[in-house]
């Protein structure tokens, strides 16, 4: 079921270092986005990811996708997991894009150190066309089992504290 309720591109970047997750939230997100029904393009670009260097991820989504790559300066989100990173990637995100930073997420409200990821999922499905139900079922179908429940209060924790950060704003 192909979702043609908007043509528009919607560009999302997620960036952060090796092994904090980025890969797996940008899977997730580009398989909720295709469970609703959008065009989806995915690329990535590993540093020395495996050395804790520079990961990034784009995700493109909508009507229909051309290109995998965000234009720099296009990002309509920016997620970024590594306080190091956020200066380093503001460039990709457009004029009056979202920046959605680490800081959002006090890492001692985490039910899990490791689910940051998990966490800046939930805080940018507030500003998605993506049911947050179409991506908790991604986020199961991409963690074992042991895993869904800290992950799902991870999602829940991000939702709750962007729509709380976009109220005092």
């Amino acid at each position: 079921m192909r979702n043609t309720g908007s043509a528009k591109v919607t560009n999302v970047v997620l960036a952060g270092l090796g092994g904090q997750g980025v890969i797996k939230a940008s899977d997730i997100l580009a398989d909720a986005a295709l469970r609703a029904g959008f065009d989806v393009k995915k690329a990535e670009v590993h540093g020395m990811s495996q050395r804790g260097g520079s990961v990034t991820s784009d995700v493109r989504f909508g009507g229909r996708v051309l290109s995998p790559m965000v234009p720099r300066g296009e990002a309509d989100f920016l997620v970024v997991l590594a306080p190091s990173e956020v200066e380093v990637t503001r460039p990709l995100l457009r004029p009056g894009g979202v920046l959605l930073a680490p800081d959002l997420v006090p890492e001692g409200a985490l039910p899990n150190k490791r689910s940051l990821n998990v966490a800046l999922l939930g805080a940018l499905s507030g500003h998605l066309d993506i049911p947050a139900e179409t991506l908790l079922a991604a986020i199961r179908a991409a963690l074992p089992e042991r895993l869904h429940a800290v992950n799902e209060r991870a999602f829940e924790l991000g939702r709750t504290l962007a729509s709380q950060q976009v109220k005092m704003t």
